[in-house]
């Protein structure tokens, strides 16, 4: 059964999330930063996207990327890797991102904009840093570098082109603003309305109990995953077991 598509950005450039699963955290110290941050800059020379900003926190990372090859190729060179150091270094086994990768399409300028200043924010809004030029662990820095006519490795080319100088960068990073980006909707939890919406929206999970137990665990995974439910609460809409909807997440 094909998983629901994506929307496709028109321009190529995304922005994307990875969050881990159960929002715990995926980096427990500076030395899993590190060791993402190489995957990272690996993958981007392999896939051959421009990197234009990204920001790492303790249970989340945020990329405002133009995709190269496929976005989901160059994701999984990214996370594939980093997933197996983790839980080789944890002593853990399974999933470490919620979800599949969310995505979400940066289709005009002023959303750029808007996307790459939410990205460095994220430290500050978190009460982590004062200022985002402290935080090590996002592309702010690099910009700061790039304006000082220092080598880095992001692709500052076209946000720089926005702004002639450091200081005209700096002003935008920090004017108070209300923007709203990807992770303020995407994992959200529905209400047992919004998923029987889900549901009627894609009319073959209507008849989930008519499936093959193959065909109907595969429904209840995408159905648990794209509406962030709870195994109590999908069991309660979907009116089956709970022990049918714990095995058939548990089996993937």
């Amino acid at each position: 059964m094909a998983r629901l598509a994506r929307i496709k950005s028109t321009t190529g450039v995304y922005h994307v999330m990875l969050k881990g699963i159960d929002s715990r955290n995926i980096f427990m110290d500076e030395e899993d930063k590190l060791f993402f941050m190489e995957k990272l800059i690996r993958a981007r020379e392999l896939g051959e996207f421009k990197l234009y900003a990204y920001c790492l926190m303790d249970n989340h990372v945020h990329l405002l990327l133009k995709e190269g090859e496929e976005l989901g190729v160059s994701i999984k060179r990214i996370t594939v890797g980093y997933v197996r150091y983790h839980n080789q270094k944890y002593g853990r086994t399974g999933h470490l991102f919620q979800n599949r990768y969310v995505s979400e399409p940066v289709e005009n300028e002023r959303y750029l904009l808007t996307v790459i200043r939410y990205i460095h924010n994220n430290p500050m809004k978190a009460n982590m840093v004062a200022t985002q030029a402290e935080y090590t662990w996002s592309s702010y820095q690099k910009y700061l570098e790039a304006y000082k006519n220092i080598f880095c490795w992001v692709d500052t080319e076209l946000i720089q082109s926005y702004f002639k100088n450091i200081a005209d960068f700096e002003k935008f990073s920090y004017e108070e603003n209300q923007d709203d980006c990807l992770d303020t909707r995407a994992f959200v939890k529905c209400t047992d309305e919004g998923i029987k919406d889900f549901i009627k929206a894609n009319q073959h999970y209507s008849r989930i109990m008519d499936l093959t137990k193959t065909e109907r665990d595969e429904c209840i995974l995408i159905i648990y995953k794209e509406t962030g439910s709870s195994i109590r609460q999908l069991s309660r809409v979907l009116g089956i077991g709970k022990r049918i909807v714990e095995n058939a997440i548990k089996e993937q």
